[in-house]
């Protein structure tokens, strides 16, 4: 049976993800871990569809955990899980490999949201830290031609990178999708890209993710 990896210092917490996940994915077995060690541990013995990794946890932290599970080739998607601010830790946690990153408070329908999304290869980026993402970006790039896109064509490149079809950019982010293939073009047009694959090389070859 396919397994999902909940690491939170916290049983109760732990316990409550598990009684929200389990009736929509009944076909995963939640295994518990309560520090970073024991995530270490439980990944090198066995194969997770994905980790939910809490930030703050004794003996070694999550951030340090993912690194450590990367540093090891492990490609398992991880969805990092935190009670503080966004700003503080979103782009280090997505820098270090996390596929999304969500705050404790979020409602339990976008956490499942975000699981399935990220099951089915995809990143989960919230407006809040897509956001952050491109302040990032431009601060980083400045006078290069990232500076030729407006914030909405990075956003929709983003979704790119992720792997989004347009119709679903637009759904994501609110637009249609004539809109959005409009800003696929401005981006084409500004970076002198022939296609699709074309703007998802740049985007991962400028870390704009």
């Amino acid at each position: 049976m396919k397994k999902i990896l909940i690491a939170d210092d916290h049983a109760i917490l732990r316990k409550g993800i598990i009684q929200l996940l389990k009736e929509d994915l009944e076909d995963y077995q939640f295994v518990e871990a309560s520090n970073g060690i024991e995530v270490i541990s439980l990944v090198r013995k066995d194969k997770f569809e994905l980790i939910l990794l809490d930030i703050s946890m004794p003996e070694l932290n999550g951030i340090d955990a993912l690194k450590q599970i990367r540093a090891m080739r492990f490609e398992t998607p991880v969805i990092m899980l935190t009670v503080q601010a966004e700003d503080q830790y979103a782009i280090r946690v997505l820098k270090a490999g996390a596929q999304g990153f969500l705050n404790k408070d979020t409602a339990p329908e976008e956490l499942l949201t975000a699981i399935k999304k990220v099951l089915s290869g995809k990143k989960y980026i919230t407006e809040t830290v897509s956001d952050l993402l491109i302040n990032n970006i431009r601060l980083k790039k400045e006078g290069k031609e990232i500076d030729l896109l407006s914030d909405r064509e990075i956003q929709v490149m983003q979704h790119m990178a992720e792997g989004q079809s347009i119709s679903e950019i637009a759904k994501n982010i609110g637009l249609s999708v004539n809109t959005i293939s409009t800003y696929r073009s401005r981006i084409m047009n500004k970076l002198s890209l022939k296609n699709n694959a074309a703007i998802i090389r740049y985007a991962i070859d400028n870390n704009i993710i």
